[in-house]
């Protein structure tokens, strides 16, 4: 069985105030993806409150994104159009990693052998969050993350994130 983990896809983080021409190309790519895919899919989605600015995180990164309800929480409508009709669970996270993800998949997997291909933004910060986690949890599993569907803060970063999950035994496809 194979199971689709789509990270954040989110309109702050294509073309809102987090945004970056790298993300706003891979979309057409991870939607190809999406609408091949036969599975489960599970989308994470970045969740904060309107007083993000006065967390741990909103001090860190001073920049309001993904407030619950708000037009750039929801996902990029693309990747929404492309969901459509799939078998799709949706896991709101308050940070980097969903915590809840690997409980989530473990249940629907009910001791079926499975592998899990990880696709969205940002690599460098929630997509590498989200597979390190799926990889400690599930470590006799293949975890893959396809790049051409993940983008970065910064080519940089993006590249970096990709040698480090590569270096935790992720199988990184299609650089």
């Amino acid at each position: 069985m194979k199971i689709l983990v789509v990270v954040d896809i989110q309109n702050d983080f294509v073309d809102g105030s987090l945004g970056t021409k790298e993300a706003q190309a891979i979309v057409d790519s991870a939607c190809s993806k999406i609408q091949a895919f036969e599975g489960k899919i599970f989308v994470t989605m970045d969740t904060h409150d309107q007083d993000y600015l006065s967390s741990n995180e909103g001090k860190k990164l001073p920049v309001v994104h993904c407030v619950k309800d708000s037009e750039g929480w929801k996902l990029n409508s693309r990747i929404q159009e492309c969901l459509d009709g799939k078998d799709v669970t949706i896991v709101e996270k308050p940070t980097f990693g969903a915590v809840d993800l690997p409980r989530l998949i473990e249940s629907y997997a009910n001791d079926d052998d499975f592998s899990i291909e990880v696709i969205g933004l940002c690599t460098d910060i929630c997509v590498v969050s989200n597979a390190l986690l799926l990889k400690a949890n599930f470590y006799q599993k293949e975890v893959i993350v396809d790049a051409s569907c993940c983008a970065g803060v910064s080519p940089a970063t993006h590249k970096a994130a990709l040698d480090t999950m590569r270096m935790c035994q992720i199988n990184v496809i299609n650089e």
